[in-house]
């Protein structure tokens, strides 16, 4: 592998000649594979390793790379392909959070560290995931769907859009675009776009986006700042700019010696977590927590009034079927509304902040999507078919084999049993939820989404 001069030259500099050698030597060698099992769709059958990622229950190590693209099972969200060293992010969060929060995932595309958020932060907490880059947004919206957590909304925003939601998140997790040092054995392109001049845009950047969003922080909130890079100007440098420009304390978070995680590169006082291929099985991350100084408190925010807000008072809206509530479990812990001509069940405790985020952000994806309108019928949506809060018994459900349900997933014709009901079908695979299908009796549609759907042959 042949890096550039300047990144080699720094690089051996903070790390020593010993370890940097054999940084060299670690990043020559395989990536390890690593998955995350999803709690809300527990299967028997997904592609497990004997080895446990220690800093994370549900993470595992697998022996090699299967072919993730054709395992039905993945699509149906029972688990999440990550890379090892960001599961650390569980160990941060149940570490420091024990009661319902309000959380927010600035920078969370493509979805693999908020699909462990909404894992890891205590039942009844409120996700908000966030991407500012539009297609980016929209895999995002996908993952956190097949996920199946009903206390996720996901937007698409900078992150000055949400300085009039100050005092609202308890929480937030800032996976800083960087320079991507951490990435070089995956990704030839990393080192191709690497030098100097990134390096000190990318400080740059992220100190922009932490003052950006810091207003949002309630005091004695939690931020959790991370990257996939090695040099202290994006990590250490930026966590002593935080502390000291911010206003915030550094926290330890309780690790094992055995795990291998190294300390700060600039000051040793730092409490900082940083993964090396050297001496972790996993690429290249660095984590800190830090308190946000103030004590916390509750502030109820007063909703923005906007033009947005006046065009809904001026139409009538059409309440959602009332067939929707006999659709879910506990239906009664969701209010019913409409977003983007998409109904959707929320959960009634955060009625008030989805009221705020509506009307201040760019929403995609919020609670449980139900169905759309299409003339006079109401057609479901996928979210509702996959989603773990459907009740079983409120649509047909018919099995496929393996085969069957690649050919589903790729959008193609299926055929039911001539005994399975016409109307809306749920299709499952080894009893896990795929998606829709609209029987007609001699053929039945393939409602999977289009943009899903799975392109390669096998």
């Amino acid at each position: 592998m042949e890096l550039p001069k300047a990144f080699t030259q720094y690089t051996q500099n903070i790390l020593g000649e010993e370890e940097f050698n054999a940084l060299l030597k670690a990043l020559e060698e395989p990536s390890p594979t690593s998955i995350r099992t999803n709690p809300l769709k527990p299967c028997n059958k997904i592609p497990q390793g004997t080895e446990k990622v220690p800093w994370c229950s549900s993470g595992y190590y697998l022996a090699e790379r299967p072919s993730f693209t054709l395992d039905p099972l993945f699509h149906a969200g029972c688990y999440y392909v990550q890379e090892a060293a960001s599961m650390f992010l569980a160990q941060v969060v149940k570490h420091y959070v024990d009661a319902p929060v309000v959380a927010l995932d600035l920078c969370a595309a493509p979805g693999g560290k908020s699909t462990l958020l909404a894992d890891s932060l205590p039942e009844g907490s409120l996700l908000v995931a966030n991407e500012v880059m539009r297609q980016r947004s929209q895999v995002l919206a996908e993952n956190l769907t097949k996920w199946g957590n009903t206390h996720v909304v996901v937007t698409n925003n900078e992150a000055i859009d949400f300085q009039s939601l100050e005092n609202f998140f308890d929480v937030i997790l800032t996976d800083v675009p960087c320079s991507g040092e951490g990435m070089f054995r995956k990704d030839q392109g990393a080192i191709d776009d690497w030098s100097t001049a990134n390096v000190d845009l990318c400080w740059q950047r992220q100190r922009s986006i932490l003052a950006d969003i810091w207003p949002c922080l309630k005091p004695g909130g939690l931020l959790v700042y991370s990257t996939c890079t090695y040099n202290t100007l994006e990590n250490e440098e930026n966590v002593v700019w935080i502390a000291q420009e911010l206003g915030a304390d550094v926290l330890s978070v309780p690790i094992e010696k055995e795990w291998n995680i190294t300390s700060s590169l600039y000051k040793a006082e730092l409490p900082v977590y940083r993964f090396l291929p050297s001496r972790t099985k996993s690429e290249g991350l660095f984590m800190c927590a830090l308190r946000k100084h103030g004590e916390g408190e509750d502030v109820e925010i007063p909703k923005r009034k906007t033009k947005k807000d006046k065009n809904k008072k001026q139409n009538a809206v059409q309440p959602v079927p009332r067939e929707c509530k006999e659709w879910l479990l506990q239906a009664q812990d969701y209010i019913y509304t409409w977003l983007h001509d998409v109904a959707l069940a929320f959960p009634v405790a955060y009625q008030q902040q989805y009221q705020q985020l509506v009307s201040t952000l760019k929403l995609l994806h919020a609670g449980i999507e139900l169905g759309s309108v299409k003339g006079r019928d109401f057609i479901p949506h996928h979210a509702l078919a996959i989603s773990p809060q459907r009740r079983t018994d409120s649509f047909p459900i018919v099995e496929l084999e393996y085969d069957q349900a690649i050919d589903y997933l790729r959008r193609e014709a299926i055929v039911l049993p001539t005994t399975a009901p016409r109307g809306y079908v749920v299709v499952t695979y080894q009893n896990i939820p795929l998606g829709w299908v609209k029987n007609l009796g001699q053929r039945a549609n393939n409602l999977y989404p289009n943009e899903w759907r799975i392109r390669i042959k096998v």
